[in-house]
């Protein structure tokens, strides 16, 4: 079992950024996994933001964020973080991370990752 704990959402106004944080504890990582970004605004689907491979070699966007947000890991830490900046109001959601232990060629499947968060909430004012 992973266990996956987001933190650093918050309230922020336009324009402005937030860095999201999601610690992971438990089974070791394959090199084969990833860590993903999703969000979910209300009375809206379940949507892809950002992923990384393992390694932090490899990361993927979703169009509507390529250029404000940024995804990192630390794998000392078992962190990954999600760098946002240049915040808009349809960027408001609550914010998950997950976690697959096996590849799979679509970063953006949710379907795919085996664990997920419990989500933080990022409210961005206009």
């Amino acid at each position: 079992q992973v266990q996956l704990v987001e933190s650093g959402g918050g309230l922020v106004q336009a324009g402005g950024s937030l860095r999201l944080s999601c610690a992971a504890s438990g089974r070791t990582f394959s090199r084969y996994g990833a860590m993903a970004w999703f969000r979910q605004a209300p009375g809206k689907e379940r949507e892809f933001v950002a992923a990384i491979s393992w390694s932090g070699s490899n990361t993927y966007y979703a169009e509507s964020v390529k250029g404000r947000f940024s995804i990192s890991r630390d794998n000392a830490k078992n962190t990954v973080y999600l760098q946002m900046n240049s915040l808009k109001p349809v960027d408001t959601a609550v914010y998950y991370c997950g976690a697959r232990m096996s590849y799979y060629d679509d970063y953006a499947h949710g379907p795919s990752y085996d664990y997920w968060g419990q989500g933080t909430q990022v409210t961005v004012s206009s």
